[in-house]
């Protein structure tokens, strides 16, 4: 048995993630960690939405839409959008479901939704506008697009996907049944401002 070096290599028959600083000088600290929760620096919002389908079925929707306001001199670094379809009491029906991330897009009838700071107790408030919906999103570019099966979802971006000033965020999931059933759809979206 060859004897491979302590030094992960991208050639080695394994490849891991960067652990070591003398070898992979980007194998620090997460970009997160710099505004760590104990600056007030994550915040995160969530909304969902369920309904009792009649005996042809139906769609329930769960909408968010994050907004950064021009002048807030703050970018949104997306960390993680999670979830879940919850579906009970289905008569042997067929389900589909989907979440979406888009840049920008327009909410229905938005309702109002205060992100919540990771530092408890903390009177820090983030600069992002967030609103939710139980309509689908219109409009913006999607650049994220899953099926789900019932059951929770969970996207991990750690920082790489960024909303400067004067951009907005937006993520849909929806659930969609073809006869008589309960369909829940949930919707969290944690990131951190700098």
């Amino acid at each position: 048995m060859p004897n491979f070096p302590i030094f992960d290599r991208s050639k080695s028959p394994i490849i891991t993630k960067g652990t070591n600083n003398y070898t992979q000088k980007n194998a620090a600290e997460p970009p997160q960690s710099a505004v760590s929760a104990t600056t007030g620096g994550f915040f995160s919002i969530n909304a969902s939405n369920s309904a009792s389908l009649g005996l042809l079925g139906g769609t329930v929707n769960i909408s968010v839409r994050i907004a950064n306001p021009s002048n807030s001199g703050k970018t949104l670094y997306l960390k993680q959008i999670y979830g879940n379809t919850n579906v009970s009491l289905s008569l042997l029906s067929s389900f589909s479901g989907q979440v979406t991330a888009l840049s920008g897009g327009t909410l229905t009838s938005p309702s109002t939704l205060t992100p919540a700071t990771f530092q408890l107790g903390s009177s820090a408030t983030s600069v992002m506008t967030a609103t939710s919906s139980t309509s689908a999103i219109t409009g913006g570019t999607s650049f994220a697009l899953y099926p789900l099966f019932p059951g929770p979802f969970f996207l991990e971006y750690s920082g790489s996907i960024l909303v400067p000033p004067g951009q907005a965020l937006s993520v849909n999931v929806f659930g969609s049944l073809s006869v008589l059933g309960i369909l829940g759809t949930a919707v969290e979206v944690i990131w951190w401002e700098a």
